[in-house]
């Protein structure tokens, strides 16, 4: 095991990993922008060091600064946490190139999965079930109209380096193609550096479902089962919730065995996700992060596992400390992303927090890095919190959410807060039957 790591992050992942570091036994290096000097990982990591000013390019995101800090502390490897350089390929070859381990996979993985085309192209090859859509990327508006015609409309249009929702674009029909795909094009130049995209069919009332895998890069992997991520905004995902609603358990093993042997036959290492389209009992490829979620803590829940400590463990080369025999679902689980942001715009609220005060009790969890006095600052992402609930099953976690969203104290910001509090009444949240246009059509007519 490493006798000290360096996180790459800032705010409640870092926080996240400095507590798995501290009951391991492993020490913790902490860096920050001067924008974060006095947040709370600095705070309680073993070490803390200063990488830069607080514009992320400068600080989060510059491997000199980071692979010196490696350097000075004596850190032996980077955990990256989400986000930033976690799935940055050159950066993981930089680490390589330095002798300092990158907890997380392989440069290769990396790259292949962070290019759509190639990814769908390694998915396929591996019996991983596809939407259908064009074979690779489509150069022309030409071309983009045949694809249409050929699978038939709506599509949606899809920057092949795209995510976070950029770079997306729904076309219902041959007239709307022309506008769509040169919008999508454009935002894939603009917030990517790479205009190519590639069409896929536009399912009309999917679910967003993702298998947790896990594998040790020796040929050996596990999933732990799926995460319902359907209520989405703009793409960004709100609730997410374990074990999916719609999911049987038959189709849970189906999914689920075809995501472990996939990435096993790759020595994939460490966490990742495969996540799917569902509609109508069948699952659609549509992308992998080959990194720690956001929402991995419902897993968590429902199996007892602790998923950073499992990614130090196979990164320093020992075994995965659990077998697919062992993991067994246990309960339900609830995450809802805590965003500084002003409702109904969903602005962000940077500022200073003058009451914190966070939920307890049984089956709750709250990863945040907030504190009374704290000053969010307004350089990096709204996202300042999430609140995790357990239950035996489903009604017993969405009360104990309720519960809990009524115990949190977030004053001095405006918030998300008010948004979970109203969405617990609505029937198709308490029923689970919701697609991932459903939050999209309620914001519209309750927010709107």
């Amino acid at each position: 095991m490493f006798d000290k790591i360096l996180i790459a992050n800032r705010g409640e992942i870092a926080l996240r990993v400095v507590r798995a570091c501290r009951e391991m036994g492993v020490k913790s290096v902490a860096v920050h922008s001067t924008a974060d000097s006095d947040a709370m990982h600095v705070r309680m990591a073993d070490e803390a060091i200063c990488i830069g000013p607080p514009a992320s390019a400068q600080s989060y995101l510059s491997f000199p600064a980071i692979l010196s800090a490696c350097e000075i502390t004596g850190a032996q490897a980077i955990h990256p946490g989400y986000g930033f350089l976690s799935e940055n390929a050159a950066f993981v070859q930089a680490c390589e190139d330095h002798d300092i381990t990158f907890i997380g996979p392989t440069a290769e993985h990396i790259r292949i999965m962070g290019d759509k085309i190639s990814a769908k192209d390694t998915m396929k090859a591996l019996g991983v079930p596809c939407v259908p859509g064009s074979e690779g990327g489509v150069p022309t508006l030409k071309d983009a109209l045949q694809v249409g015609e050929d699978i038939g409309y709506p599509v949606i249009i899809k920057a092949t380096a795209g995510g976070g929702g950029k770079g997306m674009k729904v076309a219902h029909n041959a007239k709307e193609m022309e506008r769509a795909f040169q919008s999508a094009r454009a935002e894939g130049k603009s917030n990517f550096g790479n205009d190519e995209v590639y069409i896929e069919k536009y399912l009309t009332t999917p679910r967003h479902i993702e298998i947790q895998v896990f594998g040790d890069g020796k040929g050996n992997a596990v999933h732990l089962g799926e995460r319902d991520c359907s209520l989405q905004r703009r793409h960004q995902k709100v609730f997410e919730e374990a074990p999916g609603p719609s999911i049987t358990p038959e189709l849970r093993r189906r999914i689920g065995k075809v995501c472990a042997d996939a990435v096993a036959r790759i020595n994939y290492i460490g966490a990742g996700t495969i996540e799917f389209l569902f509609e109508n009992d069948e699952f659609y490829f549509i992308e992998m992060n080959t990194r720690l979620q956001v929402e991995h803590p419902v897993t968590e829940g429902i199996f007892g596992v602790d998923l950073v400590r499992e990614q130090l463990r196979v990164a320093s080369g020992l075994p995965m400390s659990f077998t697919q025999d062992d993991l067994k679902i246990n309960g339900h689980a609830i995450e809802v992303r805590i965003n500084a942001e002003k409702l109904p715009n969903f602005s962000p609220c940077p500022g200073k927090i003058t009451q914190y005060h966070a939920p307890g009790g049984l089956g709750v969890r709250m990863d945040s890095a907030l504190y009374d006095g704290y000053r969010i600052p307004p350089y990096y992402d709204s996202l300042i919190g999430k609140l995790i609930v357990h239950g035996r099953d489903r009604p017993e976690a969405l009360a104990r959410l309720g519960r809990a969203l009524g115990e949190l104290i977030v004053d001095g910001v405006d918030t998300t807060i008010p948004l979970f509090h109203a969405l617990l009444a609505e029937e198709a949240i308490q029923t689970g039957e919701y697609t991932i246009h459903w939050l999209e059509h309620w914001l519209e007519q309750n927010l709107g």
